[in-house]
């Protein structure tokens, strides 16, 4: 209306439509509608009155000046509108448009049409006080991608971010992951950062904290309740797909990614970390916040660090908990590390306890096994006595004990051993132990002279001797003391005989 109206304000001073038009920097075309409208209404006449709003609105509605193009959703206006009053998505209606009526406009044409047709009420939001020390505010955000300055491994990172609601001061963290231990760090390093803990600490819902997400009753993970307990701090967490109940992290973020991110290179988690503390306690802590109209870091200690609460004596352990079935293997899986669990638990899901040096597998209350704690992807803890009776006795029973074992039956049952081990196609592990156990069955003193049998006739072989135990072969001595055995085997062959002997 004011554009308008200075139009008509210059055409009633005479001024020319070209004059005019470069003036207000409109078309041309454009005043000489205005021109027209004005004359036919008496509005040129420098002695008569200006038309008021009221007249000028009637005159840009019967202008016909710049008349909108009539959106292609209109033929199917009342569908479109209770469609949109069920809740139904605009990509949805779009398809039924096209199966129903052919319909080809684009997905934008609907969303202009119901953005002039059915707009949606603006939403109202309210300032959230804080007292002081009353609260910090946490998030994850994007961190930079880091090179790798030996090996040229780029790592894609996050940066964690507990921000006190009064102050504005900050602790920041650029880590490699999300998980329930990275959490629980992250609040312990940002606790000792301020040398103190809020009274409350408002989240999001991350599956690190919150388990089972819920406006009312919220499930927290355990060990973040552990660490609660163990610091004295209240979780917060907001209310499902509601992040701007912690709008002041959620400005932190953008902060943090918008002037400290961009424009830096880092070669480590070491380097980033380093850098963005001295950035806080050196840019972003003494910078005249766009709210507050003070410096956060100052704001914070001269008044908020005296008033947060005081760290523990101790700093609580607050152990990682996960649920994980033990497989058929006797081992349950753990950052794809591998720890043994008794096999009488064979399919069961444990309790794990994840702790930075000691992983301890529960089953409900029972403390059931203790590893420590692997890193390297692949390794493998294993406690023998986890392992089925038959495993057990395969493992323990190793060449080594074989042989000691066979030492203390007698000279024959070692030689007999020696030469199971001596064979270098196969492995007689599971022969030789078979040797052993059978002196469970025919005693030490059979089994070394059916050892001395086997060797004499050159079939040292867990079958010979056990066959040789069956038959009661071993008791027979007269092939060892027989002359008229020994006389025969002269010369080096083995089973040869003299001609002589054998034609008497």
């Amino acid at each position: 209306m004011h554009e308008v109206r200075q139009i008509i304000q210059r055409l009633r001073l005479g001024e020319k439509n070209r004059k005019v038009a470069r003036a207000q920097r409109v078309g041309r075309d454009t005043v000489a509608n205005i021109r027209r409208i004005a004359a036919e209404r008496g509005w040129l006449d420098a002695a008569s009155p200006m038309p008021d709003d009221a007249m000028l609105t009637e005159y840009c509605k019967a202008s016909g000046k710049n008349p909108q193009n009539i959106s292609t959703v209109e033929p199917f206006r009342e569908e479109v509108l209770a469609w949109h009053a069920q809740g139904i998505q605009v990509s949805t209606m779009r398809q039924a448009l096209a199966r129903k009526h052919g319909f080809t406009g684009s997905a934008h044409a609907l969303y202009r049409f119901l953005g002039r047709e059915a707009p949606s009420a603006p939403a109202a939001t309210v300032i959230l006080d804080f007292a002081v020390a009353e609260m910090a505010q946490v998030d994850f955000g994007s961190g930079p991608l880091i090179t790798e300055r030996q090996t040229g491994e780029i790592i894609k990172t996050w940066i964690f971010v507990m921000t006190l609601a009064w102050s504005r001061h900050q602790y920041a963290e650029v880590v490699r992951n999300q998980t329930v231990e990275t959490w629980l760090a992250c609040h312990r390093h940002g606790f000792e950062w301020f040398n103190g803990v809020p009274r409350k600490v408002r989240i999001d819902n991350p599956k690190c904290a919150i388990t089972r997400a819920c406006y009312y009753e919220p499930t927290v993970q355990r060990a973040y309740g552990d660490l609660a307990l163990g610091y004295g701090f209240v979780i917060d967490p907001c209310p499902v797909r509601d992040p701007a109940k912690k709008g002041r992290v959620e400005a932190g973020v953008k902060y943090v990614k918008a002037n400290f991110t961009p424009l830096r290179e880092f070669h480590s988690l070491v380097q980033a970390n380093e850098a963005l503390r001295a950035w806080i306690m050196g840019e972003a802590g003494n910078r005249i916040h766009g709210t507050t109209r003070e410096r956060p870091l100052k704001l914070f200690a001269q008044t908020e660090q005296a008033l947060l609460q005081p760290l523990p004596p101790i700093a609580p352990e607050c152990p990682a908990w996960a649920k994980a079935k033990l497989h058929g293997n006797c081992h349950v899986q753990f950052d794809r590390c591998y720890y043994s669990a008794p096999f009488r638990l064979i399919h069961q899901t444990l309790w794990l306890e994840v702790a930075p040096s000691a992983l301890r597998i529960y089953r409900e209350h029972e403390l059931v096994a203790v590893h420590p704690r692997l890193f390297k992807p692949g390794d493998r803890s294993t406690v023998q006595e986890h392992l089925p009776p038959d495993a057990q006795a395969y493992f323990m029973r190793d060449p080594q004990w074989c042989l000691a074992q066979a030492k203390a039956l007698g000279a024959s049952c070692l030689a007999v051993i020696e030469s199971l081990f001596a064979n270098r196609v196969l492995d007689h592990l599971r022969a030789a132990q078979g040797v052993l156990r059978l002196r469970d069955g025919f005693g030490p003193a059979r089994l070394e002279a059916a050892c001395a049998r086997a060797l004499r006739f050159g079939s040292p072989s867990y079958r010979t001797v056990k066959q040789i135990l069956k038959d009661g072969l071993d008791h027979q001595s007269d092939w060892v003391q027989s002359a008229e055995l020994e006389a025969p085997y002269r010369g080096a062959g083995r089973f040869s005989r003299d001609p002589s002997d054998l034609l008497h």
